[in-house]
């Protein structure tokens, strides 16, 4: 007899420890997979807890109180077998497991046997690696159970796991070791984070290449969504066989449940059918999708009543305004508008430009310094999103603590003499309002710092750096610039024709001083090759400078460079203080989820005078 059978795999969006709402996704899964007839479902990494429960992963009572929650998942499998990620505690130290029910009855728990240690992981921190071969049975709540490096059999059919990492670490994958016992199918529950232009990878590398490899059939299931703040989870579903990708979903969807079935036939794999893929992976597109749905379930798991923004009429605020109407746009298109609006707390409403303005308000907050550009390009890009946007001046709260200062000093206040601080008080002017407005509408406030200047400390520390979140702080200026370029083209979002226009400036000083952000500070493009460079390959900046120079003397660029290191050693506290953002792009400068640096430190005195030294 042949044997073909329908393998399913199911994304969920969970919160960390949120019992209800993860039970409900996972049963949900469950039943639309056994509607479909599969015989086999994988479910992604700790979906009953939730992938983010952090140090909450040390304490005996999370292990315990997910066990006995998984008691009322198992009569759902009738007729099904499941696997379920949730943290497995022996001896006091705790394990990443999949559980794996069939028809009712536990017949095992695989333990992950690869950590995930670097980026914007710190899985040994809460998890101990299990060994490669080693199986044991414990007594959990009266229940023995064989767990560790465990092989099963359905239906004929022999499947093992990898667990996420497990299949990025290349010589100690446990295919090998499956792809010897005789493995069929092998599933991988992960819990990916997203970073544009991963998805391509994790399917050429872990899936489509791990089927290959080990001669079988492979299906990867990714976590989807905002789970716990920073990371994105897209959702990713994947199934492939014998080197040939087979099928796989529509990322980063607002849906909560999403399954996915592919019949597999596992003796003739050559007749296996492969399925049209019509996952848009464009770069562009791909953070679109991100950002609008971590921004979806930022909202609603916070129990927010929408966002306020500072909106400049710079790219920087306008972005973040974009991709909340994106966020709505996006919703209600795979929702509908009943739903979307129910799941964000809303009336039901029935145009996008309504709710988007139930969802956002804006606030331009002008001084003498700032331009009749910038004003209209706001007020413009707001009218067109369709949200609330407000208008007022400051120059009188800016004027009041310059007098104040100056009988302290006993001087006026100069441009000359003391810039920065002339310019640091008009952003930290704008902070009280607009938090109360935030606290008014109980909004979330979004601060609109992007990285490129988090690297060098370009933002005021409780100025233009205040707020409760900061979607926009992983992603570099000059992306951030030709997306808004993308955007108003592809999306239609005419309304950025007006900040499309303008060149990047904070508008601090006079306008006669002509002030631009990269006269302040370099151009984008070499800072953000620097940084590259310097922060993502951990080079020296003699290194930097090198490979920049191509051999060829550049004292500009050697200047570059010191200022870049200077500025990076200097503003590390101000990195530390950034608001919680969100992980868009391979590399990160937020020390919770990617880069840590010590706030005082040598500054690089030796290497940069190194970099003096050459000639």
């Amino acid at each position: 007899m042949i044997r073909l059978l329908k393998i399913g795999g199911a994304t969920v969006n969970q919160t960390p420890f949120d019992w209800n709402n993860n039970i409900k996704n996972i049963s949900d899964a469950i039943r639309q997979a056994r509607q479909e007839g599969v015989i086999i479902l994988c479910l992604p990494e700790l979906c009953l807890t939730g992938y983010g429960c952090e140090d909450l992963f040390l304490s005996d009572w999370l292990a315990a109180k997910a066990w006995k929650h998984l008691q009322e998942i198992i009569p759902i499998c009738e007729n099904i077998t499941v696997s379920v990620g949730l943290p497995i505690r022996i001896k006091g130290i705790t394990y990443n497991g999949a559980c794996v029910i069939s028809n009712q009855k536990i017949l095992g728990i695989t333990l992950k046997q690869n950590l995930a240690k670097d980026g914007v992981h710190y899985e040994p921190r809460w998890f101990e690696a299990w060994p490669s071969g080693a199986t044991e049975q414990i007594e959990i709540e009266g229940q023995t159970v064989s767990v560790g490096d465990l092989m099963y059999e359905v239906q004929g059919i022999r499947f093992g796991f990898e667990i996420c990492e497990d299949a990025w670490r290349k010589e100690k994958r446990p295919g090998y070791q499956l792809f010897a016992r005789g493995v069929d199918l092998i599933l991988n529950p992960s819990a990916s984070h997203f970073a544009m232009g991963k998805s391509t990878l994790r399917e050429s590398e872990v899936v489509i290449g791990g089927s290959e490899k080990f001669k079988c059939a492979y299906v990867f299931t990714n976590l989807l969504g905002n789970e716990a703040g920073r990371m994105i989870y897209d959702g990713d579903i994947i199934f492939a066989q014998n080197g040939r990708l087979l099928k796989l979903n529509n990322r980063l969807s607002f849906q909560s449940v999403n399954v996915q079935v592919c019949k597999i036939n596992f003796d003739e794999p050559e007749l296996t059918k492969a399925h049209p893929l019509t996952d848009n992976k464009e770069r562009n597109r791909e953070m679109a999708d991100a950002a609008s749905l971590a921004l979806f379930d930022y909202v609603r798991k916070s129990k927010a009543k929408g966002f306020v923004l500072s909106l400049s009429g710079g790219a920087d605020s306008s972005l973040c305004a974009v991709l909340v109407a994106e966020m709505v746009n996006r919703g209600v298109r795979e929702l509908g508008y009943e739903k979307f609006c129910s799941m964000v707390g809303i009336a039901p409403l029935t145009d996008s430009k309504e709710i988007t303005g139930k969802l956002l308000t804006c606030a331009y907050q002008g001084t003498v310094n700032s331009s009749d550009k910038t004003l209209e390009a706001a007020q413009e890009l707001a009218l067109s999103l369709g949200a609330a946007f407000h208008h007022w001046l400051i120059d009188d709260q800016v004027n009041h603590y310059e007098r104040s200062i100056e009988s302290v000093i006993g001087r006026p206040l100069t441009w000359e003499q003391d810039d920065i601080a002339r310019q640091n008080i008009q952003a930290r002017t704008r902070s009280p309002i607009i938090w109360m407005l935030a606290n008014v509408n109980r909004a979330v406030l979004l601060t609109t710092s992007n990285r490129s200047e988090g690297d060098v400390g370009y933002a005021t520390m409780d100025g233009d750096t205040s707020g409760s979140l900061a979607p926009i702080a992983g992603l570099d200026k000059p992306f951030i610039i030709q997306w808004l370029k993308w955007a108003e083209k592809e999306l239609g979002y005419a309304g950025l024709r007006y900040v499309n226009n303008l060149q990047p400036t904070a508008e601090l000083r006079p306008q006669e001083r002509a002030q631009t952000d990269e006269k302040d500070l370099m151009p984008y493009t070499l800072l953000v090759n620097i940084e590259r460079l310097a922060i993502y390959e951990r080079r020296s900046p003699v290194e930097v400078y090198t490979i920049l120079s191509k051999g060829q003397a550049d004292p500009s660029l050697k200047e570059y460079v010191k200022k870049f290191y200077r500025l990076w050693s200097a503003n590390q506290w101000k990195r530390e203080r950034l608001a919680p953002s969100f992980h868009l792009d391979d590399l990160n400068v937020d020390p919770r989820s990617w880069c840590r640096f010590p706030i005082l430190s040598g500054s690089f005195a030796e290497e940069l005078d190194e970099l003096d030294n050459i000639r």
